[in-house]
């Protein structure tokens, strides 16, 4: 059975930079220990002859053609902004 030790936990945390509480150390060490047993369990399996994949199913472009379309109107082009003015988009001036 695989199990993790509050020791590594801290070293874990230490290394994120996280602080944790002792409650959390020991509920963290309870997790990541049932995490390393589930992947001993897949370890058992026998995987001979299968052959390692990225996706488990067929992955294809997705991308549609760039062709070129009727421009959207200006009122549709604005129709959402946060703030117009004058037929543009009104944004907070950033150069003093």
């Amino acid at each position: 059975m695989a199990r993790i030790s509050i020791e590594e936990v801290e070293h874990v945390a230490e290394l994120s930079r996280l602080e944790l509480s002792e409650e959390e150390k020991r509920l963290f060490t309870e997790q990541l220990s049932a995490i390393l047993e589930h992947f001993a369990k897949l370890q058992e399996l026998d995987t001979e002859g299968v052959e390692p994949t990225s996706h488990v199913v067929p992955v294809q472009n997705v991308f549609r053609e760039d062709e070129p379309g009727e421009p959207m109107s200006r009122e549709e082009v604005l129709m959402n902004a946060p703030e117009a003015a004058r037929g543009c988009f009104k944004v907070p001036r950033v150069v003093e």
